[in-house]
């Protein structure tokens, strides 16, 4: 075999080994569920399906109004501005009030989810990271 031959097979295998890498699922995946208006002036309902991959991390963030997590499977752990982190599993809920910095992480063993359930300003973008 030529050196040339034995570079381009090396460059194949490195390709294929690296692929699986690549098609990796994101760390965090949101599934929109409903997003209505409801009977309150300038506020909508949205719903929100949050999957986490083990180990994943949703940074600081706030909405413009409220939000209600339901843990649907894993362990979770919030730490909500100004409280002690909180850890949630599957069946347990957490209220978030408008505006006010939060994280969230899988601290579990397998995948986790949550429902978030937000009553916010209508129209108005649903997350702003915060630093």
């Amino acid at each position: 075999m030529n050196a040339r031959f034995i570079v381009s097979a090396a460059l194949v295998a490195a390709a294929v080994i690296y692929q699986p890498a690549q098609a990796q699922q994101p760390e965090i995946q949101r599934t929109d569920l409903v997003k209505e208006d409801i009977s309150v002036a300038g506020k909508e309902v949205v719903q929100v399906r949050v999957d986490f991959n083990p180990g994943a991390f949703a940074v600081n963030h706030r909405h413009p109004g409220e939000e209600v997590a339901y843990v649907l499977e894993g362990t979770l752990e919030y730490k909500l501005e100004g409280r002690e982190a909180l850890t949630l599993k599957a069946g347990e809920t957490l209220f978030i009030p408008d505006g006010v910095v939060h994280s969230a992480r899988n601290v579990g063993e397998g995948k986790a989810s949550e429902l978030a359930t937000y009553i916010v300003t209508k129209n108005a973008k649903l997350l702003e990271t915060v630093k």
